[in-house]
């Protein structure tokens, strides 16, 4: 019998089987990865810190549907797919974890998840975490003008063609030394080619073009991430880099002083902390996890028949 895990799960959204990818590294406990949202980001984005967390954890990261390297079916993604999905992974692909990692706007999906049905995501390590799209966070709030792109970014020819005018390697360069990485040129060579793999995969645009325009936000307001938060009843560490950008920095603060929250800023790093100071991350979650006696829970990596 062949006993090495799959490297996908397939989750069924409306009747349609949605193939994500799924990288499992190190020994129990076990703690689930969700990566950013965005148009470049993928499970892959933790490999570093699954490889600095394996001696002690047993590192799930999953990619999320409409992103990451799997095919992408042509869906009109909206947040309670990715709430669904989020319940999926907590009840059937990584039931009860011992711990949940998320970055990005997937933080806003853990909490909200997490708040809901107590005890299913054991303690929380939110890096860099966001609730708001790119769009509406530069234009100061959600508009209209998002729902139109989307649903022009879903037409054949010039849905593509918008697409890839924002994704060219030029653009995907300027945006992460602008928000993602401290480095200007950490993010060139392979790590791009690999990037760029990924926004050019067939299918990519439906979801990716939703989130930056917020259309995959799953919160309206600051006080409904806020109050997600005050509603999780497990542990909660925020972390994030010091060079953060300041509308995105003063939403990860807001959350940072609630009573009910542990805050780490890391002398640099911006949104892609955990990619490019893997190591400090990576401390930081450790310290966060033993010190709540994560090795307690009981959890682990069940993998569903359709993932076999």
């Amino acid at each position: 019998m062949n006993t090495v895990p799959p490297d996908h799960i397939v989750w069924n959204w409306k009747n349609q089987a949605v193939r994500v990818g799924v990288n499992r590294l190190g020994i129990r406990p076990t703690v689930l990865l969700l990566p950013a949202l965005s148009s470049i980001s993928t499970r892959r984005e933790m490999r570093l810190l699954q490889e600095r967390l394996a001696s002690n954890f047993t590192t799930v990261a999953v990619d999320w549907p409409g992103f990451g390297d799997e095919p992408r079916p042509a869906i009109h993604w909206r947040p309670d797919a990715y709430l669904a999905f989020v319940r999926y992974l907590l009840t059937e692909a990584v039931p009860r974890p011992n711990a949940t990692v998320a970055a990005g706007h997937a933080a806003s999906y853990a909490l909200a998840v997490g708040a809901a049905a107590p005890n299913s995501t054991g303690p929380l390590c939110l890096i860099a975490p966001t609730w708001r799209g790119p769009l509406p966070t530069m234009m100061g709030g959600k508009r209209k003008l998002g729902e139109w792109i989307a649903r022009v970014g879903d037409l054949p020819v010039l849905g593509q063609l918008l697409y890839r005018l924002n994704v060219n390697p030029t653009v995907v360069r300027m945006m992460a030394r602008g928000h993602v990485y401290v480095d200007p040129d950490w993010l060139q060579g392979e790590r791009l080619a690999q990037k760029m793999t990924v926004v050019r995969a067939t299918g990519a645009r439906h979801a990716s073009i939703r989130f930056v325009t917020g259309m995959l936000d799953l919160m309206t307001s600051r006080s409904d991430f806020l109050e997600a938060a005050r509603q999780f009843k497990e542990p909660i560490l925020v972390l994030y880099g010091a060079a953060t950008p300041r509308r995105s920095k003063a939403e990860m603060q807001a959350l940072a002083i609630l009573p009910n929250v542990c805050s780490v800023e890391l002398p640099s790093g911006k949104l892609g902390v955990h990619e490019e100071f893997p190591d400090e991350v990576a401390r930081a979650v450790k310290s966060f996890l033993v010190g709540h006696g994560t090795s307690g829970r009981q959890g682990g990596l069940t993998l569903p028949r359709a993932a076999i």
